[in-house]
């Protein structure tokens, strides 16, 4: 998969730097050890966080500011890094959906990106362009219905949009079927090192919960 990071995207956030991950995986629709550690992670979050202090991790701070540049209130259209987050310091467990969705779940709250978890095999074309979405452009996101994506990052296949920060698109969305999967770590914050870290971290979580060799992962800014 090609990915292009437009010049609009470059106008709002120069430093920006991306990681694709891209792998063969066994999804399954649950996996104990991997929930184990999601449970340990939120015990830490609500041990030393608040919904204000999450607001300063490096790459949620990052996030918002560049929804405020494309014109988007990140307080109404929360990224899912910080909603993700946001939803364990109110004593809420996360949404159990399948264990690759889990596991991009653990990953984002880990280091604060938000996270793209495709299917791969449905995209149309092999190029995806990273750009800022459009009054009146038609986005399903996955369990929110149509999506005002107006002033969102947005990841474009050759039929449309596919991925925000906010929400995925239901036509690309993984289900318990998928084999061919595609994480996009989005580092508004322009930290290589801690994008790289987080794609190695999401292959270390294929590998151990899906019954994956981990993959790729391809750089892109």
């Amino acid at each position: 998969m090609n990915i292009i990071v437009s010049d609009e995207i470059e106008t709002v956030c120069p430093g920006f730097v991306g990681a694709a991950v891209e792998a063969t995986a066994q999804n399954s629709g649950h996996s104990d050890a991997l929930w184990q550690e999601i449970g340990a992670l939120s015990a830490d979050y609500r041990s030393r966080l608040t919904p204000e202090s999450l607001k300063q991790m490096p790459a949620i701070e990052a996030t918002r500011r560049v929804y405020r540049a494309c014109g988007k209130d990140p307080s109404r259209y929360r990224p899912s890094g910080e909603a993700l987050v946001r939803r364990v310091l109110q004593g809420k467990e996360l949404y159990r959906i399948d264990t690759l969705v889990d596991l991009v779940n653990l990953a984002s709250m880990a280091y604060g990106y938000s996270i793209g978890g495709f299917d791969a095999d449905k995209f149309c074309g092999d190029t995806l362009t990273l750009g800022i979405g459009r009054e009146g452009e038609p986005y399903e996101g996955i369990g929110r219905g149509l999506l005002n994506i107006a002033g969102l990052p947005v990841y474009r296949d050759a039929k449309g949009g596919v991925g925000t920060p906010t929400s995925d698109n239901e036509r690309t969305k993984m289900t318990l079927e998928t084999t061919h999967v595609l994480f996009l770590v989005n580092g508004y914050d322009g930290d290589s090192k801690q994008v790289e870290a987080c794609a190695s971290y999401l292959q270390d979580l294929l590998r151990r919960y899906a019954g994956s060799d981990g993959g790729t992962i391809t750089t892109y800014r």
